[in-house]
């Protein structure tokens, strides 16, 4: 088979080629888009991560494509109707990092309740080890919300038992068992935003996730809670969070992802590629009100990249081509 590996680094690809010998394999560092397409016009499969956008125009730079082997638990970057269309089968990566995530998640909480980074800042750039405004606040005792009881929800929960919290949860598909296994309760979705001290997001960006939280529900949550999104940025409202952080209904944020996320990563790209809608601007102004706040640790789509977890995703990767080769396709996503 041809297959076409995009956004891949070097170490990635001797550690594919000898997963997938015997194959005729190309590697790009960039982004599948319409511009190199050629590149892969040949290819029965393409590998991509989450830059990757694959729209209906796209796959029509790719007759003879049969799989696209994305490298992400998500799928939001895939026109699944269009790759259905074009009889494209589709696979990704399940699991790779639900301890991955989980961990960062309580790194970014930890930073926020312990302003473990505003006492860093202090000290590099005052030199002062004056601790007004340092007081935070301790993780056992209070009560840790978990949005979406997934691998990575359910690793949070583990973590949150670790530090003493008492542990909620919301989810549209609750596995009731999963409750005594890992001493936790659901509760409903209105009852989690009023009870929990610290709430953490882990469920995939859906059109049913999109503005989860948004302005006419985030005036439900606990006063002074701490909100913790690793997931997707679309799941919150940005708007209804920047207000909320403002009024104080919100005491902090850990933000590993945002909405417009890339043009505020990189604002030559943003004023290169043409004009946003009005709508995605005015996410992006909101982005950068965000990083100016105090009581905001954000960080740049980085919880899933550790060693550990993108060797997963490598090797689920190849494995889920190998078995799609063989006429046994695993981890296929469903338009």
């Amino acid at each position: 088979m041809k297959i076409a590996f995009f956004e891949t680094e070097d170490w990635e690809e001797e550690h594919l080629k000898g997963k997938l010998a015997g194959n005729e394999i190309s590697f790009s560092p960039g982004k599948l888009e319409l511009e190199n397409a050629g590149e892969a016009k040949d290819a029965d499969v393409v590998s991509v991560f989450t830059g990757s956008k694959i729209s209906a125009e796209l796959l029509n730079f790719l007759p003879n494509l049969k799989l696209i082997a994305t490298r992400t638990t998500g799928f939001d970057h895939i026109d699944l109707e269009a790759t259905k269309a074009k009889n494209v089968a589709v696979c990704s990566v399940p699991s790779y990092g639900e301890n991955t995530v989980a961990e960062f998640a309580f790194g970014l909480l930890l930073n926020v309740s312990r302003k473990i980074y505003k006492a860093f800042d202090r000290i590099r750039e005052e030199g002062s080890y004056n601790l007004e405004g340092l007081r935070g606040f301790d993780l056992r005792g209070k009560t840790f919300g978990v949005i979406g009881t997934g691998r990575i929800g359910q690793h949070s929960i583990r973590i949150a038992n670790g530090f003493g919290m008492n542990v909620i949860a919301f989810d549209a598909y609750p596995r009731n068992e999963l409750q005594e296994q890992l001493n936790f309760k659901y509760v409903p979705f209105e009852e989690l935003l009023r009870s929990s001290d610290v709430i953490t997001i882990h469920v995939p960006y859906l059109p049913s996730t999109h503005h989860l939280i948004n302005k006419n529900n985030i005036g439900l949550i606990k006063k002074g809670a701490v909100l913790i999104n690793t997931a997707r940025g679309a799941v919150v409202e940005t708007e209804a969070l920047i207000q909320a952080l403002k009024d104080k209904t919100l005491g902090g944020a850990g933000l590993d992802v945002l909405e417009e996320e890339g043009p505020t990563q990189d604002e030559l790209e943003f004023l290169t590629s043409g004009h946003p809608n009005e709508a995605n601007l005015r996410t992006v102004l909101e982005n950068n009100i965000l990083v100016d706040m105090e009581n905001v640790i954000i960080t740049p789509h980085n919880a899933f990249n550790a060693k550990e977890a993108l060797l997963r995703i490598l090797d689920t990767t190849a494995d889920n081509i190998v078995k799609f080769s063989g006429g046994q396709p695993q981890n296929v996503v469903k338009a």
